[in-house]
């Protein structure tokens, strides 16, 4: 009898550790999406080049995520390997070169833009792994990248001639850099990926030292570009703990608020309200990736139930 008790016990006590381990993951994903999507405000409130952004959002960055790696190794007991090797290095590089589209790219088009044709990054990441790999390319997926693409087609269409056209194909060029790169991240699986984006803004803070003039900056830009650096390194260790305690699906379907936010931010803080051919093409496509993402969450909900 007593050790049914003890028994009992311990799967309430299992029971509640996993529910709060679950809520915490939902809390860091969410706060993640929240602190990725001053991206675009931080970006054109910095007077600044696209560059000398990089440089110093990578500088700052670089610091505080290696700060964070060396943390995890340390309480990993030093088994957490820092040896990038040749996948790494590539890693960090299209990494790095993907950033400079994206910082660009707001500077060239509205946030809305950017945010929305960055959504559709799962749905290129998967057309390029079936072309690349031959991984599977599910239906759904299919479905939702067509309607997605539908959805760009508005949204760049209606830029034609109003000087926001080379915004949106840096949105688009980054979005398929960032597509490639999660796919190199699944294949690269023994690659230290965290520590190959601290490299990553590494790199940045080097080339933009040597093809800009990094000290160039007002006192005012210095703040932000400082607080840019943090909102990065914050963005992406909370993903990190985040998608660590919570299933894939859920992590990338929380993820995805990222976007409604990034127009919320833009709305509030810069005043920045996009066209019609924004608004429309942003609903069909964020419409699309939400019914995506929802429905790999309540598959694999029904699955562990």
């Amino acid at each position: 009898m007593t050790d049914s008790l003890d028994r009992a016990d311990t799967l309430v006590l299992a029971t509640a550790d996993a529910a709060a381990e679950r809520t915490l993951g939902i809390v860091l994903v969410s706060a993640s999406a929240v602190a990725f999507a001053l991206t675009g405000v931080l970006t054109k409130s910095i007077r600044a080049d696209p560059l000398t952004i990089t440089c110093w959002r990578g500088f700052v960055g670089s610091i505080l995520i290696t700060l964070y790696v060396l943390w995890r190794r340390r309480r990993s007991g030093g088994r957490e390997s820092l040896r990038l090797g040749w996948r790494g290095w590539l890693l960090a590089v299209e990494g790095a070169a993907a950033s400079i589209a994206f910082i660009s790219a707001f500077k060239y088009t509205y946030v809305a833009n950017v945010a929305v044709i960055y959504a559709t990054s799962p749905f290129i990441a998967a057309l390029l792994a079936f072309l690349l790999v031959r991984e599977k390319f599910r239906l759904q997926t299919m479905l939702a990248a067509a309607v997605s693409l539908c959805g760009v087609a508005i949204m760049v269409g209606g830029g034609l001639g109003s000087g926001h056209l080379f915004g949106d194909g840096l949105a688009l060029l980054m979005t398929a850099g960032s597509a490639l790169y999660m796919i190199m991240v699944r294949a690269f699986r023994d690659s230290p990926v965290v520590w190959a984006g601290a490299v990553s803004a590494v790199l940045l803070f080097v080339l933009g030292w040597f093809v800009t003039d990094p000290l160039g900056v007002s006192t005012r830009d210095v703040v932000l570009l400082a607080t840019f650096g943090c909102s990065f390194a914050l963005a992406s260790i909370l993903w990190t703990e985040g998608s660590r305690l919570i299933p894939a699906a859920e992590a990338g379907l929380l993820g995805s608020a990222e976007v409604p936010f990034a127009i919320l931010f833009a709305l509030l803080f810069l005043g920045e309200f996009p066209p019609m051919a924004s608004i429309v093409g942003g609903a069909i496509v964020l419409g699309a990736v939400f019914a995506h993402a929802g429905r790999d969450w309540m598959k694999a909900k029904s699955s562990r139930s």
